[in-house]
């Protein structure tokens, strides 16, 4: 009964939400929240990405799967804020003075010219459609965790909890756009921060007998190794710089009131977002401590709750995760329709479309890509390795737009790094394929550094040899 009510009372205020911002007939506001978004709602909607329902549920299942490994992450993650603290005021600057509403965006900006028309719609394609691609996994990752819920919460099976999901997400972020995406995320955030006081930490602390028997699990679950040196190292090096070249990331930057505001929000990010890093796992950990027989990791964080819950707590913290999953599912998938409509598709057109017209393409686009992205989860329903490729692949925009935010002139460099990206998206593809294949002679989850290195290569490769070109 107390979940129905839940359920009812938080589907009442997305309803809600999203009559007030369909109305909106503004597309700045649509895109990038009027570019007018506070301190305080900017981290909080930042964190409600970063550790919202697929990273909670993520992490939960990365606990019970590998200990502390999953923490590694969260240290790597503090490290790219600070990293992006020093490119958030001109990330913001620029957006506003050029009109840029993305990463992709950003990158056709500087790598292209209509001097060279097919090469920018190449560009265009390659950085739009790897971004999307990369989305589509993180996404595919919050539609598990919400069918995974549905599925225990209300005894139905895996496909229509998930098609439910779909449904949800969908028909909120066709219609709100981010501005109402920025609302709802700092709502879940808080729910998400009484959980963890109220349900997770207690019930850790009595799972763990206050942290004793974590003695109790293998030593690689304990010292983060239980993936192998190689993913552990790799992190800090190669995945910390990943921040900065998340597009969600830049929505916000470019959301922000001001360069100050932007700076502020990503210093503030970096550090609030760490506990959150630690607090999940250990959930994790105290299934695996608490319960004998063996069970899928995407179910560990309803079992833990189901624990420790009566039945007006289970129904608030049920949906309190599902509104934490959606929150990061409607930034996503808001994320992936714009890039796709305004630096995918606008590249091949000579017109300006109106602000109307862009809206419909982009609801309509929405709607695509959340259907593909349910296919995805019903056809590989493995939350940590969805949400670690997605994650992970990202790394390889990193040598290209370290490139262009350091250096004022770099079209010149323009074939390198095209071949940058297609080479380190087909190596890091390649080595995950492998690991999934093979798991005993190559961990998926550590694909993102060779993607990575072979990315940095190309790059400074190519950008060498048109030095020697031009002498």
């Amino acid at each position: 009964m107390w979940l129905y009510f839940w359920i009812g009372v938080y589907l009442l205020l997305v309803l809600y939400l999203t009559l007030r911002h369909v109305r909106g007939g503004d597309s700045e506001a649509y895109l990038v929240n009027s570019r007018k978004t506070r301190t305080l709602p900017l981290v909080f909607t930042t964190l409600a990405t970063f550790v919202g329902g697929g990273t909670s549920i993520g992490l939960m299942a990365m606990g019970y799967e590998s200990g502390f490994a999953a923490v590694g992450i969260g240290v790597a993650y503090v490290i790219g804020f600070f990293i992006l603290f020093r490119f958030a005021g001109k990330i913001n600057a620029e957006g506003a003075k050029k009109s840029i509403y993305s990463l992709p965006g950003y990158l056709n900006l500087h790598y292209t010219d209509s001097g060279h028309r097919r090469h920018a719609r190449m560009f265009a394609a390659v950085v739009s459609g790897v971004n999307i691609f990369i989305f589509f996994f993180l996404l595919a990752a919050q539609f598990v965790g919400m069918a995974s819920l549905l599925r225990y919460a209300f005894e139905i099976g895996y496909v229509p909890a998930a098609i439910i999901s779909c449904l949800v997400v969908i028909f909120y972020t066709a219609l709100a756009g981010l501005s109402g995406v920025i609302l709802t995320d700092m709502i879940q955030f808080v729910v998400i921060l009484l959980m963890i006081v109220l349900l997770f930490i207690p019930g850790i602390w009595h799972d763990t007998h206050g942290l004793d028997r974590l003695s109790e699990l293998p030593a690689t679950m304990l010292n983060g190794t239980h993936y192998g040196i190689l993913f552990l190292v790799g992190l800090p090096l190669f995945l910390a710089p990943s921040v900065m070249v998340r597009m969600d990331i830049w929505q916000r930057m470019l959301a922000a009131r001001n360069p100050a505001t932007a700076r502020r929000a990503s210093i503030i990010s970096g550090l609030g977002m760490l506990p959150f890093y630690i607090i999940f796992p250990l959930v994790g950990m105290a299934v695996r401590l608490t319960i004998t027989q063996d069970t899928a990791p995407r179910d560990v964080a309803y079992l833990f709750i189901n624990r420790h819950s009566t039945e007006f707590v289970l129904g608030f913290a049920v949906v309190g995760l599902l509104s934490a999953l959606m929150s990061s599912a409607d930034s996503f998938l808001n994320i992936i329709s714009i890039s796709a409509v305004k630096d995918l598709l606008a590249s091949g057109r000579g017109k300006k479309r109106s602000s109307g017209a862009v809206r419909r393409s982009i609801r309509i686009t929405a709607v695509a890509f959340g259907i593909i992205a349910l296919l995805m989860a019903l056809v590989f329903p493995r939350i940590v390795d969805l949400m670690v490729v997605g994650l992970g692949t990202i790394v390889i925009f990193v040598p290209i737009t370290v490139l262009a935010l350091t250096h004022r002139s770099v079209h010149r460099w323009r074939m390198a790094a095209l071949y940058s990206i297609l080479s380190g998206f087909v190596v890091n593809l390649g080595f995950f394929v492998w690991g999934i294949a093979a798991p005993q002679q190559f961990e998926a989850k550590a694909s993102f550094i060779p993607g990575f290195l072979v990315a940095l290569f190309v790059l400074l490769a190519g950008m060498k040899i048109e030095v020697r070109s031009e002498r």
